[in-house]
Parts: structure tokens; C-alpha cells; sequence
């Protein structure tokens, strides 16, 4: 038991001697004050308390930025899953919109800054746009992947059983489909998080995480900045471990009857 903690631990020491020495080298080396991992602990316990930060709470900056982002991830996830189910049972359709799809996938989410502004100008939306538009392409290809590579037979047994429409949309191309679908949502999710971080920063939200290390970094409050970079990290540890790692073993064993689930 004492060895398995201390493996899993083992990263996060490493991780924290290095951040130590790399505080200390900068210290001696260019005179700053880098913050050691203690001082970032202090001052994130001192915001998790209610101490101010760019004229709000951290748990409003926090709250915010996930609002914006299960929206924007939600708009992406609806669409891509859509054009995915659509574009796999078309071949007019697919053949008309994929090449747009791949273009979409090519460019970074920061390009589209102006883009957005120009469209919805400074606010939430042209944020919630952003992230939308940067998550869509993986989850779309990847639900489209997912429908092209199940098995022609499962789809002519389903036919000749009498499936059609919904239910073999749901029974047949969803289940088949959900493996590469769910690694699209995680992509996409990843996508979205990292250019909403960084549209608050340019787009001038007022709240957020990636507003309050952009305002911290004017302010010299490094330790701030520090904080809110570890609860970014944070969120994106505990969206994978408690909801992509558990959706993506349950559907393996539903759908694929491996031996937990025989």
C-alpha cells in the first residue's frame, strides 16, 4: 500500500524539487522573485479563504471560466457529434463539408481572436464562440472515424432485422461509434480549455482565470498568477480522472463485454 502511494506521489515530488531549485537558480542568477511552491501554497490558501483577486473572488473567477467553457464545450459537442452521425451516413454530405472540416482543424484557437471580435465583439460570447469553434473539428473527424470504421456486417444484420431511423442510429451507429467519439470530447475539451485560458487573457472577459493571470502578471503578483496556473491543472486533472477515464472504461465494458463486464 505504502509503495503504491509512494509511486503515485513519486511525479509530484519530482515535480516540486524541481520547481525549488528552479526558484532558487532564478533568485541567484536574475535577482526575482520567482515564488517557491510554499509561497504559491500560502497565497493559494489566502484566496481560497476570500482574499481578492483583479476585484474578485478566485471562486468567481473559477466559476466563470467554467461556465464559459461547459458552453462553448457543449455547443461543440452537439454540432461535432451532429456533423459526425450526418457526414458518416452521407456521402454527398461529407464529400461537400469535410474538406472545410480539415481547414477548421488547422487553424489554432488564438487565431481566432479577430474573428471573433469582429463577429460578437468583447465579451463572453466572442469567448464561448472561440472555444466552440476550436473544439468542433476533433470531435466531428472523430465521431466521423468512429461511424466509417464499424463493421459493415453489424450494419446489414442491423437492416435485416428490421433497424432503421432512430433506432439504428442509436442502437448501431452510436454505441459502434462512442470509443472514438468520447476520445474526440476529451480532445476537444483540452482544446477548449486551453483557448478559452487564453481568450480571456486578450478578449477582456473581466473575470476569469485567465483574466486574473493576465491582470497578476501587470501587478507583479506572480504567486497569484502561480495559483491560478495550478488550479487550471487542477480542473483539467479532475475532468479526466472522475469523468473521461471512468465514461471510457464503463463503455469498453458495455459495449465490447471484456471480461468485467461478461
Amino acid at each position: 500500500m505504502a509503495k503504491t502511494i509512494l509511486r503515485k506521489m513519486l511525479p509530484f515530488l519530482i515535480f516540486l524539487i524541481f520547481w525549488e531549485g528552479l526558484a532558487v537558480m532564478i533568485q541567484l542568477r536574475r535577482h526575482v522573485a520567482f515564488p517557491t511552491p510554499w509561497e504559491v501554497a500560502q497565497t493559494l490558501a489566502a484566496l481560497l479563504a476570500g482574499a481578492p483577486l483583479s476585484e474578485a473572488s478566485l471562486i468567481r473567477h473559477i466559476g466563470d471560466s467554467l461556465l464559459r467553457w461547459v458552453t462553448g464545450f457543449s455547443i461543440a459537442a452537439v454540432t461535432g457529434i451532429g456533423y459526425g452521425l450526418l457526414s458518416g451516413w452521407s456521402k454527398a454530405f461529407r464529400d461537400a463539408t469535410l474538406p472545410i472540416l480539415h481547414v477548421l482543424q488547422l487553424i489554432p484557437g488564438l487565431a481566432w481572436i479577430p474573428v471573433a471580435i469582429l463577429c460578437f465583439g468583447i465579451g463572453e460570447t466572442a469567448t464561448i464562440s472561440m472555444i466552440a469553434v476550436t473544439a468542433f473539428p476533433p470531435i466531428a473527424l472523430n465521431v466521423l472515424s468512429g461511424v466509417q470504421q464499424l463493421d459493415e456486417t453489424l450494419l446489414r444484420a442491423a437492416r435485416m432485422m428490421g433497424a432503421k431511423g432512430q433506432t439504428l442510429l442509436f442502437r448501431v451507429l452510436l454505441p459502434g461509434a462512442l470509443p472514438a467519439t468520447i476520445s474526440g470530447l476529451r480532445i476537444g475539451l483540452g482544446n477548449g480549455w486551453r483557448v478559452l485560458v487564453a481568450a480571456e487573457m486578450v478578449v477582456g472577459t473581466g473575470t476569469g482565470l485567465g483574466y486574473a493571470i493576465i491582470e497578476a502578471r501587470w501587478t507583479l503578483d506572480y504567486a497569484s498568477a502561480f495559483s491560478c496556473i495550478g488550479i487550471i491543472c487542477l480542473i483539467g486533472l479532475l475532468v479526466e480522472n472522475l469523468l473521461f477515464k471512468p465514461l471510457e472504461k464503463r463503455t469498453i465494458t458495455r459495449w465490447y463485454l471484456t471480461r468485467d463486464g461478461a
